[in-house]
C-alpha cells in the first residue's frame, strides 16, 4: 500500500462527484468492504474526470483507485463502528458548497440542471451518501492520528534520509505586511452615485431598461459585470457583506431594493428568484469615485503612522489593528497571504501584485515604505504602506531556514505510517468481496488475502 494514496481519493471524491449525475448504460458491484459497495461506474467516472483534467493517468489507474475506494470504505466501516458524530447539517452545509461552486462554475442554476440532466434538489439526494462518507472516512482518519507529534530528532532523522539532490530548491521568499486605508470620496460624489443607482431602478421598474443589460454596463463590481450583476447566494454564507445579505432576502421575486450602502460602495439589488436560505440575485455596485484631494489626504494620514513605527512609538501589529481597512490582512497581523488559500505568508515574487514588487524593490526587511496609492481586486483607489518582515535568499532546503516546512512533511510521513499499521490491523476484521478481473493488480494483494471469493 502507497503511503501516499490513502486520501487522494478523499479528495478526489469530490472532484468527480458531478460525473456519477451522468446516467451509466451499464454498471457492475466491482468490490464490497461489509455493507458498503463500490461500482465500477465510480472508478470510471474518476478516471474521466482525471482525462478532464489533464491529469496524466497511469496504466494501473482502475486497480490503484480501487484500492483508494476500498481503503475509503473500510475507513467508514470503522467510522460507524466507533460512532463518530456526523450531522445531517454538516453534510448539507458540504453539498450546498459544492452545488454553489458548480452553479457559479456553469453560470446559473438552469445550466447547471441542464448539464446534468437533473434538480438541483436530485443532485443534493445524489450527493448525499457520498459526501456523509467522505466525511466519516476524514473523521476516522483525525481519530486514528489525532495525539501523534513529531520531535525534532525525528524531523533531523527525516531530513537525513532525503538525498541532498531531492531536497526542495526554494527562490526567494517574502513575509510583507500592510497597512491600508481607503480615501473617502467627497458628499457630492456620493450622491451622484446614489443617483445614478436610483435611475436605473427606476428605468428597470418602468420597463425601459433590463437590469442586467444596466449591470453589464454599469457596474463597478467585476466579479459579476459578464453575467449581468448575477450572483447565487446563501444566507449563511459567511464571504458576504452582513448589510448586503440581509437587503436582499428582505426581496421578493423580481423586486429591486433602494439603494443602500455596504463595505464596498452603494448598491441595488433584483432578486430573481429565492428557494428558502438560496436565492439568485443581480446587483449594481457604483463606488463614488475619489479625487487626487481625498487620496492625499489618506497619504498624509498614513505618512504620520509610519513617522509612528520608525520612531519606535507604535508596533506595527499595532498599528494594522488600529487602523488599517483591508479586512484581508487586518486579522493576519497585517501579513500577506497566498492565493491558492492555504493561509501561507512566505511569499515568493508570483504571489504579489505589480504595484506591490515595485514598492519593495529598494526596501529592507525592518524599513517602512512611503505611502503608495494602488488599485486593489475590487477596483477601488487605496492608499499603503508596507513592511518587509523577513526575506530569505533562494537557497537548497536546510532545517536552519525551512525547519517548518520539513517539520511539516515528516509529520506526514508519520501518518501515513500510522495508517499502514491502522489498515494492516483492520482489513482482516472486514468482509471483502472483490471482482476477479481485479485479483491480478499488484494493488490489490493485502485486500486479496480478505477476499470473501478466495476464502470460500
Amino acid at each position: 500500500m502507497k503511503k501516499t494514496f490513502i486520501f487522494l481519493f478523499l479528495l478526489a471524491i469530490g472532484c468527480h462527484l458531478f460525473a456519477q449525475t451522468k446516467k451509466v448504460v451499464a454498471d457492475k458491484i466491482i468490490a464490497t468492504v461489509a455493507d458498503k459497495i463500490i461500482l465500477k461506474s465510480e472508478i470510471d467516472n474518476a478516471i474521466h474526470d482525471m482525462q478532464r483534467q489533464n491529469i496524466e493517468i497511469p496504466a494501473d489507474a482502475p486497480c490503484r483507485l480501487l484500492e483508494q475506494a476500498i481503503a475509503l470504505k473500510a475507513m467508514v466501516v470503522q467510522a460507524e463502528r466507533d460512532s463518530l458524530p456526523i450531522s445531517d447539517e454538516e453534510v448539507d452545509a458540504d453539498i450546498d458548497n459544492r452545488i454553489r461552486s458548480f452553479i457559479n462554475q456553469y453560470g446559473s442554476k438552469e445550466v447547471l440542471e441542464q448539464i446534468a440532466g437533473k434538480t438541483i434538489f436530485q443532485l443534493k439526494e445524489d450527493f448525499k451518501q457520498s459526501f456523509r462518507e467522505q466525511k466519516l472516512a476524514q473523521a476516522e482518519r483525525a481519530k486514528i492520528v489525532e495525539n501523534l507529534r513529531i520531535t525534532p530528532r525525528e524531523v533531523q532523522a527525516y531530513y537525513d534520509s532525503i538525498p541532498k539532490d531531492s531536497l526542495h530548491f526554494y527562490e526567494s521568499e517574502l513575509e510583507v505586511g500592510q497597512i491600508v486605508m481607503y480615501p473617502k470620496a467627497s458628499r457630492d460624489l456620493e450622491t451622484y452615485a446614489i443617483d445614478q443607482l436610483k435611475e436605473y431602478k427606476k428605468e428597470v421598474e418602468d420597463g425601459t431598461k433590463k437590469f442586467e443589460v444596466l449591470a453589464s454596463l454599469y457596474t463597478d463590481d467585476p466579479g459579476s459585470k459578464e453575467t449581468g450583476g448575477r450572483y447565487e447566494i446563501n444566507r449563511n454564507e459567511k464571504q458576504w457583506d452582513p448589510t448586503f445579505l440581509a437587503k436582499a432576502f428582505t426581496l421578493k421575486d423580481g423586486q429591486i431594493s433602494n439603494v443602500f450602502k455596504s463595505r464596498f460602495g452603494y448598491h441595488i439589488i433584483q432578486m430573481v428568484s429565492r428557494r428558502g436560505d438560496d436565492a439568485t440575485i443581480r446587483h449594481i455596485l457604483k463606488i463614488p469615485k475619489v479625487s487626487s484631494i481625498e487620496i492625499n489626504e489618506t497619504k498624509a494620514k498614513l505618512d504620520s503612522i509610519r513617522g509612528l513605527l520608525v520612531s519606535g512609538k507604535m508596533q506595527f501589529g499595532e498599528a494594522v489593528s488600529k487602523f488599517s481597512e483591508d479586512e484581508g490582512t487586518k486579522f493576519t497581523g497585517g501579513r500577506l497571504t497566498s492565493k491558492d488559500g492555504s493561509g501561507r505568508t512566505s511569499l515568493n515574487i508570483d504571489d504579489l501584485d505589480k504595484s506591490l514588487v515595485l514598492m519593495l524593490k529598494d526596501l529592507k526587511p525592518g524599513e517602512y515604505s512611503q505611502p503608495m496609492e494602488y488599485t486593489d481586486d475590487r477596483d477601488r483607489k487605496a492608499v499603503r504602506i508596507v513592511d518587509i518582515i523577513s526575506r530569505s535568499e533562494p537557497h537548497r532546503e536546510n532545517l536552519r531556514d525551512d525547519f517548518d516546512k520539513v517539520s511539516a512533511r515528516a509529520l506526514e510521513e508519520k501518518k501515513n505510517d500510522a495508517l499502514e499499521k491502522w489498515f494492516i490491523t483492520k482489513i482482516p476484521t472486514y468482509y471483502i468481496n472483490i471482482a476477479p478481473e481485479y485479483h491480478s493488480c499488484e494493488t490489490m494483494k493485502k485486500w486479496i488475502t480478505n477476499d470473501a471469493t478466495v476464502n470460500k
